[in-house]
């Protein structure tokens, strides 16, 4: 799958609309009741960016990054402002933010993940695209400094040595959203003034 690691301009998608989409498949009984499966075990992410266009030298941006992606070919980085962080917005992310898995003395290697909790439900979403110098690493609450290293393309912490059995791996950072442009097309108009603009610039998530 071609992935090409840049991110999509901050400023514009700092205005764009989109959030998490879930698939539930909702049977009515010809008793009133209904039943409901959910279609997808995880959510996936879609936005449209066509918000956050303000000016015509956002619009030539958009189509420069448009093209240099050849359209739905090739998928990027895109900062989802409403949910970048390892912890809550307000906060800077610390290396005890979320739980990576409990060390056996074998394995090195652990995948980034955020886990979303309400009650007593929740719901641990692999993150793949780490922000570059955000990752903080932390075993049984002690952060190391050294001892580590991550790959920013898939969101994998190695380690130089295992973990011993029973100590508990953690991490903070921010991340990315792996997305592609969901059309092959941008249809731009151009007003009186010569102001470009696009209805609809849509993205979806890729879900590996």
């Amino acid at each position: 799958m071609g992935f090409h690691e840049v991110r999509f301009p901050d400023n514009i998608s700092r205005g764009a609309r989109g959030g998490p989409e879930r698939r539930t498949q909702i049977v009515e009984l010809t008793s009133g009741d209904e039943e409901r499966n959910a279609s997808w075990a995880n959510s996936r992410r879609r936005y449209d960016v066509a918000y956050g266009v303000r000016r015509a030298d956002d619009l030539a941006t958009v189509v420069a990054f448009f093209e240099a992606r050849n359209g739905r070919l090739y998928g990027f980085r895109y900062k989802d402002w409403a949910d970048y962080k390892s912890c809550l917005p307000s906060q800077n992310p610390s290396a005890t933010d979320q739980g990576l898995g409990t060390g056996d003395a074998t394995a090195v290697t652990f995948q980034l993940a955020k886990t979303y909790t309400s009650g007593s439900q929740a719901w641990t979403r692999p993150v793949t695209k780490p922000v570059s110098g955000s990752v903080r690493v932390a075993l049984d609450g002690a952060e190391q400094a050294t001892g580590w290293s991550i790959d920013t393309a898939t969101g994998l912490v190695t380690f130089d040595a295992a973990p011993g059995a029973g100590v508990l791996v953690t991490a903070g950072f921010e991340f990315d959203v792996p997305v592609r442009f969901d059309s092959d097309t941008l249809d731009v108009s151009l007003d009186i003034e010569r102001l470009g603009s696009i209805t609809s610039i849509p993205l979806v998530e890729i879900r590996r």
